[in-house]
Protein backbone atom coordinates (compact mmCIF):
# COMPACT_ATOMS: atom_id res chain seq x y z
CA UNK A 1 0.00 0.00 0.00
CA UNK A 2 1.13 3.32 -0.86
CA UNK A 3 -0.10 6.95 -0.75
CA UNK A 4 -2.84 8.23 1.04
CA UNK A 5 -5.48 6.21 2.61
CA UNK A 6 -8.33 5.99 -0.28
CA UNK A 7 -11.77 7.84 1.23
CA UNK A 8 -13.36 4.63 2.18
CA UNK A 9 -11.42 0.44 2.90
CA UNK A 10 -13.10 -1.94 4.06
CA UNK A 11 -12.62 -3.58 7.53
CA UNK A 12 -9.89 -5.94 6.24
CA UNK A 13 -7.63 -3.00 5.63
CA UNK A 14 -8.89 -0.89 8.46
CA UNK A 15 -7.79 -3.83 10.88
CA UNK A 16 -4.24 -4.10 9.12
CA UNK A 17 -3.59 -0.22 8.99
CA UNK A 18 -4.63 -0.23 12.87
CA UNK A 19 -2.11 -3.38 13.55
CA UNK A 20 0.52 -1.17 12.22
CA UNK A 21 -0.21 1.90 14.47
CA UNK A 22 -0.28 -0.72 17.44
CA UNK A 23 2.91 -2.45 16.32
CA UNK A 24 4.70 1.09 15.81
CA UNK A 25 3.22 2.65 19.15
CA UNK A 26 4.62 -0.72 21.01
CA UNK A 27 8.14 -0.24 19.62
CA UNK A 28 8.20 3.68 20.79
CA UNK A 29 6.58 5.68 17.94
CA UNK A 30 4.18 8.19 18.59
CA UNK A 31 0.73 7.56 17.34
CA UNK A 32 0.62 10.93 15.54
CA UNK A 33 4.22 9.66 13.70
CA UNK A 34 2.36 6.39 13.13
CA UNK A 35 -0.30 8.25 11.37
CA UNK A 36 1.70 10.45 9.56
CA UNK A 37 3.81 8.16 8.12
CA UNK A 38 0.88 5.78 6.48
CA UNK A 39 -0.55 8.64 5.61
CA UNK A 40 -3.62 8.44 7.56
CA UNK A 41 -5.70 11.19 9.24
CA UNK A 42 -5.25 11.13 13.13
CA UNK A 43 -8.68 11.83 13.79
CA UNK A 44 -9.87 8.73 10.99
CA UNK A 45 -7.88 6.42 12.68
CA UNK A 46 -8.54 7.08 16.55
CA UNK A 47 -12.50 6.88 15.07
CA UNK A 48 -11.39 3.48 13.98
CA UNK A 49 -9.57 2.45 17.23
CA UNK A 50 -13.18 3.29 18.44
CA UNK A 51 -15.06 0.88 16.50
CA UNK A 52 -12.66 -1.65 16.29
CA UNK A 53 -13.22 -2.09 20.47
CA UNK A 54 -17.21 -2.25 19.37
CA UNK A 55 -16.27 -4.83 16.19
CA UNK A 56 -17.71 -2.26 14.04
CA UNK A 57 -15.17 -2.07 11.46
CA UNK A 58 -17.08 -2.67 8.19
CA UNK A 59 -18.85 0.58 6.83
CA UNK A 60 -22.87 0.15 7.07
CA UNK A 61 -24.53 0.55 4.02
CA UNK A 62 -24.82 4.15 2.52
CA UNK A 63 -27.78 5.87 2.91
CA UNK A 64 -28.51 5.21 6.64
CA UNK A 65 -31.80 4.04 7.82
CA UNK A 66 -34.23 6.24 5.81
CA UNK A 67 -38.04 6.25 7.55
CA UNK A 68 -39.24 5.87 3.37
CA UNK A 69 -36.62 3.22 3.16
CA UNK A 70 -37.53 -0.38 0.77
CA UNK A 71 -39.02 -2.93 3.17
CA UNK A 72 -37.60 -6.50 2.75
CA UNK A 73 -41.16 -7.99 1.45
CA UNK A 74 -40.90 -5.07 -1.33
CA UNK A 75 -37.67 -6.19 -2.78
CA UNK A 76 -38.69 -9.64 -2.62
CA UNK A 77 -41.67 -9.20 -4.45
CA UNK A 78 -39.17 -6.74 -6.91
CA UNK A 79 -36.26 -9.62 -7.28
CA UNK A 80 -40.19 -12.23 -7.81
CA UNK A 81 -41.33 -9.83 -10.42
CA UNK A 82 -37.83 -10.43 -12.23
CA UNK A 83 -37.90 -14.06 -12.76
CA UNK A 84 -41.58 -14.11 -13.61
CA UNK A 85 -41.60 -11.06 -16.11
CA UNK A 86 -38.45 -10.31 -16.99
CA UNK A 87 -38.64 -12.08 -20.43
CA UNK A 88 -41.98 -9.87 -21.10
CA UNK A 89 -41.80 -6.05 -20.06
CA UNK A 90 -38.16 -5.70 -20.66
CA UNK A 91 -37.34 -2.50 -18.81
CA UNK A 92 -37.18 -1.38 -15.06
CA UNK A 93 -39.81 0.86 -16.13
CA UNK A 94 -42.60 -1.23 -17.04
CA UNK A 95 -41.54 -4.01 -14.34
CA UNK A 96 -42.23 -1.02 -12.21
CA UNK A 97 -46.01 -0.65 -13.25
CA UNK A 98 -46.01 -4.42 -13.25
CA UNK A 99 -45.59 -4.57 -9.62
CA UNK A 100 -48.62 -1.89 -9.02
CA UNK A 101 -50.59 -3.52 -11.66
CA UNK A 102 -50.30 -7.20 -10.30
CA UNK A 103 -51.33 -5.32 -6.90
CA UNK A 104 -48.11 -6.55 -5.66
CA UNK A 105 -45.89 -4.20 -4.78
CA UNK A 106 -45.65 -0.22 -5.49
CA UNK A 107 -42.51 1.61 -6.10
CA UNK A 108 -41.03 3.58 -8.37
CA UNK A 109 -38.74 2.72 -11.63
CA UNK A 110 -35.67 3.95 -10.18
CA UNK A 111 -36.05 1.49 -7.21
CA UNK A 112 -36.25 -1.48 -9.26
CA UNK A 113 -33.78 -0.20 -11.43
CA UNK A 114 -31.38 -0.15 -8.05
CA UNK A 115 -32.87 -3.50 -6.74
CA UNK A 116 -32.12 -5.22 -9.70
CA UNK A 117 -28.66 -3.47 -10.02
CA UNK A 118 -27.47 -4.64 -6.35
CA UNK A 119 -28.37 -7.92 -7.30
CA UNK A 120 -26.41 -8.37 -10.34
CA UNK A 121 -29.67 -8.64 -12.37
CA UNK A 122 -29.67 -7.12 -15.73
CA UNK A 123 -32.74 -6.63 -17.86
CA UNK A 124 -32.87 -7.86 -21.79
CA UNK A 125 -33.89 -4.26 -22.55
CA UNK A 126 -36.06 -3.98 -26.06
CA UNK A 127 -33.91 -4.13 -28.80
CA UNK A 128 -32.77 -1.10 -30.49
CA UNK A 129 -33.97 -1.14 -34.76
CA UNK A 130 -31.17 -1.98 -37.41
CA UNK A 131 -29.65 1.32 -38.46
CA UNK A 132 -31.06 3.17 -41.73
CA UNK A 133 -29.55 4.50 -44.65
CA UNK A 134 -32.10 7.14 -46.45
CA UNK A 135 -32.42 6.84 -50.31
CA UNK A 136 -30.74 9.60 -52.04
CA UNK A 137 -32.77 11.20 -54.74
CA UNK A 138 -32.16 10.72 -57.75
CA UNK A 139 -29.66 12.34 -60.00
CA UNK A 140 -32.05 14.61 -62.80
CA UNK A 141 -33.82 16.34 -59.60
CA UNK A 142 -33.57 19.75 -59.74
CA UNK A 143 -33.74 22.05 -56.95
CA UNK A 144 -36.65 24.28 -58.07
CA UNK A 145 -40.31 24.47 -57.81
CA UNK A 146 -42.28 21.56 -59.64
CA UNK A 147 -39.98 19.40 -59.34
CA UNK A 148 -40.07 17.82 -55.70
CA UNK A 149 -43.15 17.26 -54.24
CA UNK A 150 -43.99 15.55 -51.31
CA UNK A 151 -47.68 14.21 -50.51
CA UNK A 152 -49.39 12.29 -47.05
CA UNK A 153 -52.69 12.23 -45.26
CA UNK A 154 -53.99 13.16 -42.20
CA UNK A 155 -57.67 12.73 -40.43
CA UNK A 156 -60.31 15.01 -39.11
CA UNK A 157 -62.02 12.92 -36.86
CA UNK A 158 -65.25 14.64 -36.53
CA UNK A 159 -66.22 14.78 -40.20
CA UNK A 160 -66.87 11.15 -40.37
CA UNK A 161 -68.34 10.83 -43.71
CA UNK A 162 -64.94 11.79 -45.03
CA UNK A 163 -62.13 12.14 -42.50
CA UNK A 164 -59.54 11.49 -44.74
CA UNK A 165 -57.55 14.87 -46.50
CA UNK A 166 -54.52 14.64 -48.47
CA UNK A 167 -52.26 17.10 -49.94
CA UNK A 168 -49.09 17.85 -51.78
CA UNK A 169 -46.46 20.59 -50.96
CA UNK A 170 -43.38 21.63 -53.22
CA UNK A 171 -40.22 20.85 -51.20
CA UNK A 172 -38.86 24.05 -52.74
CA UNK A 173 -41.17 26.59 -51.93
CA UNK A 174 -43.10 25.16 -49.52
CA UNK A 175 -46.15 26.39 -51.63
CA UNK A 176 -49.46 23.66 -50.85
CA UNK A 177 -49.71 22.83 -54.21
CA UNK A 178 -53.41 20.51 -54.01
CA UNK A 179 -55.85 19.34 -51.49
CA UNK A 180 -58.27 16.40 -51.57
CA UNK A 181 -60.61 14.93 -48.90
CA UNK A 182 -62.31 11.75 -49.34
CA UNK A 183 -63.81 8.42 -47.53
CA UNK A 184 -61.66 6.10 -48.22
CA UNK A 185 -57.35 6.12 -48.40
CA UNK A 186 -56.94 4.66 -51.49
CA UNK A 187 -55.34 5.22 -54.61
CA UNK A 188 -58.76 6.85 -55.95
CA UNK A 189 -57.90 9.70 -53.69
CA UNK A 190 -54.08 9.58 -54.96
CA UNK A 191 -54.79 10.03 -58.30
CA UNK A 192 -57.61 13.00 -57.78
CA UNK A 193 -55.07 14.47 -55.58
CA UNK A 194 -52.54 14.57 -58.25
CA UNK A 195 -54.38 15.22 -61.25
CA UNK A 196 -55.78 18.10 -59.37
CA UNK A 197 -52.29 19.36 -58.47
CA UNK A 198 -50.86 18.77 -62.13
CA UNK A 199 -54.15 21.10 -62.99
CA UNK A 200 -53.29 23.21 -60.23
CA UNK A 201 -49.58 24.03 -61.91
CA UNK A 202 -50.54 24.20 -65.70
CA UNK A 203 -48.82 20.82 -65.67
CA UNK A 204 -51.44 18.89 -67.13
CA UNK A 205 -51.08 18.96 -71.20
CA UNK A 206 -53.37 17.98 -73.49
CA UNK A 207 -51.14 14.87 -74.48
CA UNK A 208 -51.66 13.84 -70.55
CA UNK A 209 -54.90 14.32 -70.58
CA UNK A 210 -55.54 11.90 -73.43
CA UNK A 211 -53.30 9.61 -71.84
CA UNK A 212 -55.45 9.32 -68.54
CA UNK A 213 -58.55 8.95 -70.37
CA UNK A 214 -57.61 6.00 -72.52
CA UNK A 215 -57.81 3.06 -70.18
CA UNK A 216 -55.27 1.13 -72.23
CA UNK A 217 -52.68 3.54 -72.65
CA UNK A 218 -49.34 2.68 -71.51
CA UNK A 219 -46.17 3.60 -71.66
CA UNK A 220 -43.03 1.53 -73.26
CA UNK A 221 -40.72 -0.47 -71.12
CA UNK A 222 -37.91 1.01 -72.80
CA UNK A 223 -38.66 4.92 -72.14
CA UNK A 224 -35.95 7.05 -70.85
CA UNK A 225 -37.33 10.53 -70.80
CA UNK A 226 -36.72 12.21 -67.93
CA UNK A 227 -39.57 11.91 -65.38
CA UNK A 228 -41.75 15.64 -64.88
CA UNK A 229 -41.15 15.16 -61.07
CA UNK A 230 -40.14 13.28 -58.31
CA UNK A 231 -43.44 12.43 -55.48
CA UNK A 232 -42.08 11.55 -52.28
CA UNK A 233 -44.06 9.84 -49.25
CA UNK A 234 -43.96 7.08 -46.69
CA UNK A 235 -44.97 3.66 -47.30
CA UNK A 236 -48.74 3.81 -47.10
CA UNK A 237 -50.87 1.07 -48.81
CA UNK A 238 -52.69 3.53 -51.02
CA UNK A 239 -48.80 4.84 -52.09
CA UNK A 240 -47.28 1.29 -52.95
CA UNK A 241 -50.77 0.78 -54.54
CA UNK A 242 -50.55 -1.02 -58.55
CA UNK A 243 -53.20 1.74 -59.32
CA UNK A 244 -51.47 4.63 -57.53
CA UNK A 245 -48.21 3.39 -59.44
CA UNK A 246 -49.97 2.69 -62.78
CA UNK A 247 -50.90 6.48 -62.58
CA UNK A 248 -48.04 7.61 -61.87
CA UNK A 249 -46.06 6.33 -64.56
CA UNK A 250 -48.51 7.66 -66.78
CA UNK A 251 -48.20 11.27 -65.41
CA UNK A 252 -44.27 10.40 -65.86
CA UNK A 253 -44.09 10.65 -61.95
CA UNK A 254 -41.00 9.20 -60.45
CA UNK A 255 -41.89 7.94 -56.68
CA UNK A 256 -39.44 7.83 -53.84
CA UNK A 257 -40.63 5.99 -50.47
CA UNK A 258 -39.21 7.04 -47.40
CA UNK A 259 -37.78 4.63 -45.00
CA UNK A 260 -40.58 2.86 -42.74
CA UNK A 261 -41.21 4.32 -39.06
CA UNK A 262 -39.10 7.39 -40.08
CA UNK A 263 -41.60 10.24 -40.67
CA UNK A 264 -39.00 13.04 -40.82
CA UNK A 265 -38.38 11.40 -44.29
CA UNK A 266 -41.17 13.12 -45.30
CA UNK A 267 -40.88 16.24 -43.06
CA UNK A 268 -42.21 18.88 -45.28
CA UNK A 269 -46.29 17.48 -45.56
CA UNK A 270 -45.70 16.69 -41.89
CA UNK A 271 -44.65 20.13 -40.92
CA UNK A 272 -47.63 21.26 -43.12
CA UNK A 273 -50.49 19.41 -41.59
CA UNK A 274 -49.10 20.60 -37.85
CA UNK A 275 -49.42 24.10 -39.10
CA UNK A 276 -52.69 23.70 -40.26
CA UNK A 277 -53.93 21.98 -37.85
CA UNK A 278 -52.28 24.42 -34.80
CA UNK A 279 -52.98 27.57 -36.34
CA UNK A 280 -56.73 26.21 -37.42
CA UNK A 281 -57.72 24.48 -34.54
CA UNK A 282 -61.58 25.42 -35.87
CA UNK A 283 -60.90 22.55 -38.88
CA UNK A 284 -60.92 20.04 -35.90
CA UNK A 285 -64.70 20.52 -34.95
CA UNK A 286 -66.42 20.51 -38.63
CA UNK A 287 -68.60 17.85 -39.53
CA UNK A 288 -69.73 18.39 -43.04
CA UNK A 289 -67.41 17.47 -45.45
CA UNK A 290 -68.31 20.41 -47.92
CA UNK A 291 -67.86 22.94 -45.39
CA UNK A 292 -64.36 20.96 -44.09
CA UNK A 293 -63.39 21.24 -48.00
CA UNK A 294 -64.52 24.57 -48.59
CA UNK A 295 -62.37 25.52 -45.37
CA UNK A 296 -59.21 24.04 -46.85
CA UNK A 297 -58.97 25.15 -50.08
CA UNK A 298 -59.53 28.99 -48.17
CA UNK A 299 -56.53 28.06 -45.44
CA UNK A 300 -54.46 26.71 -48.34
CA UNK A 301 -54.86 30.54 -50.63
CA UNK A 302 -53.73 32.28 -46.91
CA UNK A 303 -51.15 29.33 -46.62
CA UNK A 304 -49.64 30.29 -50.06
CA UNK A 305 -50.34 34.02 -50.33
CA UNK A 306 -50.45 35.47 -46.97
CA UNK A 307 -48.38 33.60 -43.91
CA UNK A 308 -44.80 34.26 -44.10
CA UNK A 309 -42.70 30.72 -44.23
CA UNK A 310 -39.77 30.66 -41.97
CA UNK A 311 -37.66 28.18 -43.91
CA UNK A 312 -37.62 30.03 -46.76
CA UNK A 313 -36.37 33.42 -45.41
CA UNK A 314 -39.85 34.56 -44.21
CA UNK A 315 -41.34 35.21 -47.48
CA UNK A 316 -44.89 33.67 -49.02
CA UNK A 317 -44.71 29.96 -50.28
CA UNK A 318 -46.37 32.00 -53.60
CA UNK A 319 -43.18 34.00 -53.67
CA UNK A 320 -40.59 31.20 -53.56
CA UNK A 321 -42.51 29.18 -56.05
CA UNK A 322 -42.73 32.38 -58.45
CA UNK A 323 -39.20 33.27 -58.26
CA UNK A 324 -39.97 36.83 -56.60
CA UNK A 325 -38.44 35.11 -53.04
CA UNK A 326 -34.53 36.16 -53.66
CA UNK A 327 -35.95 40.07 -54.34
CA UNK A 328 -37.81 40.09 -51.58
CA UNK A 329 -35.06 38.48 -48.90
CA UNK A 330 -32.52 41.13 -50.83
CA UNK A 331 -35.11 44.31 -50.32
CA UNK A 332 -35.14 43.42 -46.80
CA UNK A 333 -31.63 43.53 -46.32
CA UNK A 334 -30.83 46.67 -48.69
CA UNK A 335 -33.68 48.15 -46.40
CA UNK A 336 -32.37 47.03 -43.09
CA UNK A 337 -29.09 48.89 -43.72
CA UNK A 338 -30.26 51.94 -44.78
CA UNK A 339 -32.49 52.48 -41.86
CA UNK A 340 -29.59 51.46 -40.06
CA UNK A 341 -27.40 53.62 -41.49
CA UNK A 342 -30.07 56.85 -41.58
CA UNK A 343 -30.67 56.04 -37.51
CA UNK A 344 -26.48 56.41 -37.16
CA UNK A 345 -26.84 59.81 -39.14
CA UNK A 346 -29.69 60.94 -37.26
CA UNK A 347 -27.54 60.16 -33.76
CA UNK A 348 -24.69 61.96 -35.12
CA UNK A 349 -26.40 65.22 -35.83
CA UNK A 350 -28.16 65.20 -32.96
CA UNK A 351 -24.45 65.33 -30.90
Amino acid sequence: MSGPVPARVDGTAKAALLGLIDGAVDAGWSFSRACAVLELDRGRAWRWQQRRAADRLDDARPGGNPIHGLLEWEEAEILALFDEWADVDRSHRKLAHRGSYEQRVWVSPSTVDRVLARHGLVLPGVPRPARTVKTPWPEWCEWRPNQLWCWDGSQFERCLAAKYAYAIVDLVSRKWISTHLTANPDSVAARVLFQRGLDNEYLLTDELRARLADPASTLPDDDTAIPLLLAISDNGTEMHALETRRFMALCSIAQHFGRPSTPTDQAWIESLWGHVKREHPHLMAITDPVVLAAELDRVRVHYNSVRLHEAIGYVTPNDEHEGRGDAIRAARQDGTRIADEQRRAWHRNQR
